[in-house]
């Protein structure tokens, strides 16, 4: 009885989460209200508040979530033993291929990232955390493994890689989803190595 119950309330924690997804990525941040989420989520706007404190709260928690299950994938795909100029191409091809099959995450975390308050700002960021130490992971194993340069600034570098594909994929949003963006991979893959490489 217990589990099943679990069950639901998990159910309808994601229902929430989804359908939060696809109201802020369509109205935006602001522009979104608690009862727009309920109703998307087919649940009473009193339900969202045993779940969340705030819409705030939801907005948190639809980042740590959804990117939580990004990272998840990356470890999923990405060896002990994977080169790490492999890895690099596998954290790209699932970013790029994983936003542009989801265009409403790719909204919600490409564009509220930037429009959000300082304190959203910083929680945000918490969530974006376990990405970054991922490909700074990477980058330590591939300077022990002899393919990168020994000289790199670990810190700096894992900033520069994740800002460069957050950039890409923006400029493919503002434009309008006009072109592919699995299509840039290889280009950015290879931008990437010829800096990282010895």
């Amino acid at each position: 009885m217990t589990s099943t119950l679990s069950e639901k309330k998990k159910e309808k924690y994601d229902a929430i989460l989804d359908a939060a997804l696809k109201i802020f990525a369509e109205y935006g941040y602001f522009g979104s209200q608690v009862s727009k989420i309920a109703r998307e989520a087919g649940v009473a706007d009193g339900t969202i508040y045993l779940y969340f404190k705030s819409k705030e709260e939801i907005l948190i928690s639809v980042f740590r979530e959804r990117l939580g299950a990004l990272v998840s994938r990356f470890h999923e795909h990405i060896q002990d033993d994977d080169p790490a100029d492999t890895a690099i191409r596998k954290i790209c091809e699932l970013h790029f291929t994983s936003l542009e099959r989801n265009l409403d995450l790719a909204k919600v975390t490409q564009l509220e990232l930037r429009q959000s308050s300082l304190d959203l700002h910083r929680e945000i960021g918490a969530a974006l955390r376990p990405y970054i130490q991922l490909i700074e992971d990477i980058l330590v194993r591939g300077i022990q493994q002899g393919i990168f340069r020994a000289d790199l600034d670990i810190k700096l570098t894992r900033l520069l890689l994740f800002g460069a594909m957050d950039e890409v994929v923006t400029s493919w949003l503002v434009s309008g989803q006009r072109y592919s963006l699995s299509a840039q991979i290889d280009n950015t893959v290879d931008f990437f190595l010829r800096g990282l490489r010895r």
